[in-house]
């Protein structure tokens, strides 16, 4: 059996950085997860005692020597209740992440209804959100008919949505909005390494898809690869691998999602190429 590994996958620029900065404040506290891959998360705690905090109200009662913003950013209020705490605040928000809040903020403030794909649930979305007014936030086109929109639309993605998904809701705007402003705020990375998992899992018996199961774009990853080749497995570690998966198999395709760093990567790799 052949492994591949797709032409694209694995840590993003703003993962990188976030890891980087981390490294360089041993010690500090994160506000909720760095990024969304437990065994990430663990190394840095084992290696460097960077520890998580999942409240940013808990911050007044903790001694750390910085608190470091994660990748996905936090709402604006919590941010400026961390401003009021007297601490050293580093900010390891993704600046593809930065650029939607903007977006949202400014388009709120020229009273246009912002709308964002993406999920309500996640801690991008709900820190976007928090910098307009009366934002609302869909899933897919259909539920666009639960709102009364404004005239005058503005919509933005979160960063790492499926771009046909987005297209769709646009498409549904664009027929009942007077003017609709589209930012398309998917990042590259993730478009990337979503177009290479599709032109793998064309070809592959078998799908991998590597890195944490919180995690947004390895679930987009995943639903991608399911699409194209039916024998698609998510998992966060080698331990999940089981050999009978690989039987008869020609070719197995590996992805890995944003969050997902090298060294895992390479310990997936390493064992099913022994299997």
């Amino acid at each position: 059996m052949k492994v591949q590994l797709a032409e694209k996958h694995g840590f993003c620029f703003g993962v990188q950085r976030a890891i980087d900065i981390a490294e360089q404040h041993p010690n500090a506290k994160t506000i909720g997860p760095l990024i969304h891959n437990p065994r990430e998360i663990n190394r840095l705690k084992e290696n460097f005692s960077i520890e998580v905090i999942e409240d940013a109200e808990q911050v007044g009662t903790i001694d750390a020597e910085a608190l470091i913003i994660r990748t996905h950013g936090i709402t604006k209020e919590s941010l400026q209740n961390l401003q009021g705490k007297n601490k050293k605040i580093i900010d390891a928000t993704c600046p593809f992440v930065t650029k939607p809040q903007e977006i949202c903020a400014k388009m709120s403030e020229e009273n246009y209804q912002v709308v964002i794909f993406g999920d309500a649930e996640h801690p991008e979305v709900k820190g976007v959100k928090s910098y307009g007014e009366g934002v609302i936030i869909v899933k897919n086109a259909d539920e666009l008919k639960k709102y009364k929109l404004k005239r005058r639309v503005a919509i933005i993605s979160q960063t790492t949505k499926n771009i046909e998904d987005f297209q769709k809701v646009v498409d549904a705007l664009i027929k009942i909005s007077t003017e609709v402003r589209v930012f398309n705020t998917i990042c590259n990375a993730t478009l990337e390494n979503q177009e290479a998992a599709y032109d793998l899992s064309k070809k592959a018996d078998i799908m991998i898809i590597i890195g944490g199961k919180n995690s947004s774009n390895t679930k987009q990853l995943w639903q991608i690869c399911k699409t194209h080749c039916q024998e698609s497995y998510l998992i966060e570690s080698r331990e999940e691998i089981e050999s009978s998966w690989f039987q008869d198999k020609q070719l197995c395709g590996i992805t890995a999602g944003a969050s997902t760093p090298k060294w895992i990567i390479d310990e997936t790799k390493n064992i099913i190429e022994k299997i």
